[in-house]
């Protein structure tokens, strides 16, 4: 792949952006609600959809890499072996992703919260105050 071709996919048409914000509001309301629910902006809320996408994507393609490097013959076992290498390498990938698109604090924020959700990260507890 050229650096030509890398550096256009990245290229992104003003017009076009605008056009897609604006369909964004007005035909899809859900778009609507994460902007309101994560309290960010039309360009913040596109390029955090944006890390979220290249994010899984490369840890599927890097994850399928591993599972390739390894011998596993049950399909089952594969399977399971996948799957768990999915949940590990996910928030890793999104937060390196983030960087480049200036997300890194949502999606710090993001990932610690849902390892505490998940159970994972002990909850912090409130600092009382003397």
């Amino acid at each position: 792949m050229s650096a030509l071709f890398t550096a256009k996919i990245f290229v992104v048409n003003r017009d076009s952006f605008i056009r897609f914000l604006f369909a964004a509001k007005n035909e899809y309301p859900m778009f609507e609600k994460l902007k309101n629910k994560w309290k960010v902006s039309g360009l913040q809320l596109f390029l955090i959809l944006c890390t979220f996408a290249i994010g899984g994507s490369l840890t599927g393609f890097g994850a399928k890499k591993i599972m390739n490097l390894l011998t596993v013959q049950a399909d089952w076992l594969w399977a399971i072996l996948y799957i768990l290498l999915l949940t590990i390498i996910w928030p890793m990938m999104v937060l390196l992703v983030s960087i480049p698109f200036g997300q890194f604090r949502f999606f710090n924020n993001y990932t610690r919260k849902l390892g505490k959700k998940l159970g994972v990260l002990k909850p912090e507890k409130a600092k009382s105050q003397n």
